[in-house]
């Protein structure tokens, strides 16, 4: 499986889009916020830059992305008028993988431009878009050229699926019955890509340049904890039932892993201080509840059900890759049976991802 060609959110605007099903990622960028606000108004305050450049990593092709650049915007607009500054020019490069929708990005822009103009009131300087496509674990810009990278809920996707995975039969990620070399596997792919991330980027990023990137994580040092592999562990299970059905192969199910790596907050420092490139301004862990719906109001009565909600959430996440391996006319009913294998497990648990985001600085 190439992870390159395959890896990416549902797009368009459908009932099964990421676009329709990004609430959960959303509250993430909303809970991150402070460290986020607070990261950009240093930067723009160590040295009132007449332009700014700033690079979303992993924007997918919901609103989130536009949701990010409008609150990034907004903080260096009101630091700039108590201070009396003319407003910078503003270069945004949406980035992520060539499979990526950035038609569906490209098709609200003017949109979100003249929304963004009225939010800011006139004095604000101009907003340039570019798209990106492109893995970051490899150079994406120009040398010294960005000020500000945001990456939330991407980096923990991997570069590619860990070699050595033949003893992870039916599990699909790393769960409490993987064999320690398979644990092992992953976590040095973790630790490949994420210092070739550091490296990319310390060259991109100005001196004084910022970034602030959450990943999904975990507490614990366990990385087949329950905390962070859970909810793929109850997709292994429909999946496996699938199989003794025989509506799947099983060499397929016996081959088949998530390129995706869960870290702790003390791997994630400890990457960041081996490659040492950066410095780290803040790390934090954060949970969010696998329903993002849970504490909504006024919602219809299908938004009611978690078991729907987190399905949805997933679905839009997991599709591509599960159609590129098994074929897509086993994804009604793959993700019929995880509905509700989920809705049973919400019933008598709670259960929330951990998100662990970190601030760093180029010095």
């Amino acid at each position: 499986m190439e992870v390159v060609q395959v890896l990416h959110m549902n797009g368009g605007v459908g009932e099964t889009s990421y676009a329709k099903n990004s609430l959960l990622q959303q509250k993430v960028i909303t809970m991150t916020k402070p460290i986020t606000e607070e990261a950009i108004t240093k930067l723009y305050c160590s040295k009132y830059p007449e332009e700014i450049a700033i690079a979303d990593l992993g924007c997918s092709s919901g609103p989130n992305t536009f949701f990010l650049v409008s609150e990034l915007l907004k903080v260096v607009d009101s630091v700039r008028q108590k201070i009396g500054q003319n407003s910078p020019e503003y270069q945004v490069f949406l980035n992520d993988l060539p499979g990526n929708d950035f038609n569906t990005i490209f098709r609200s822009l003017s949109i979100f431009q003249n929304k963004l103009r009225k939010q800011l009131g006139p004095g604000n300087g101009p907003c340039f878009f570019t798209g990106v496509p492109g893995s970051f674990y490899g150079r994406l810009f120009r040398k010294n050229s960005l000020h500000f990278v945001h990456s939330s809920y991407s980096l923990h996707w991997l570069s590619q699926v860990p070699q050595g995975l033949e003893s992870n039969k039916r599990n699909i990620y790393m769960a409490s019955t993987s064999p320690p070399d398979v644990l092992k596997a992953y976590y040095v792919q973790f630790q490949k890509d994420f210092s070739l991330f550091l490296k990319c980027r310390s060259e991109e990023l100005v001196d004084g340049g910022r970034m602030v990137l959450t990943l999904i994580g975990r507490r614990s040092d366990d990385p087949s904890s329950k905390e962070c592999c859970y909810f793929w562990e109850l997709l292994a299970m429909a999946l496996s039932d699938m199989l003794v059905e025989g509506l799947i192969e099983e060499e397929k199910l016996n081959s088949f892993n998530i390129p995706m790596y869960t870290p702790s907050p003390a791997e994630v420092k400890y990457e960041v201080v081996k490659e040492g490139s950066f410095n780290i301004d803040r790390l934090e862990v954060t949970e969010v509840n696998w329903n993002a719906y849970l504490d909504e109001t006024d919602l219809s009565d299908a938004f009611k059900d978690g078991g729907y909600n987190v399905t949805k959430c997933m679905r839009a996440v997991a599709e591509p890759l599960l159609a590129s391996y098994f074929g897509e006319e086993i994804l009604d009913e793959v993700f019929r049976r995880y509905r509700e294998i989920i809705s049973d497990r919400l019933s008598k648990e709670k259960n929330e991802f951990v998100n662990v985001t970190v601030s760093l600085i180029k010095p």
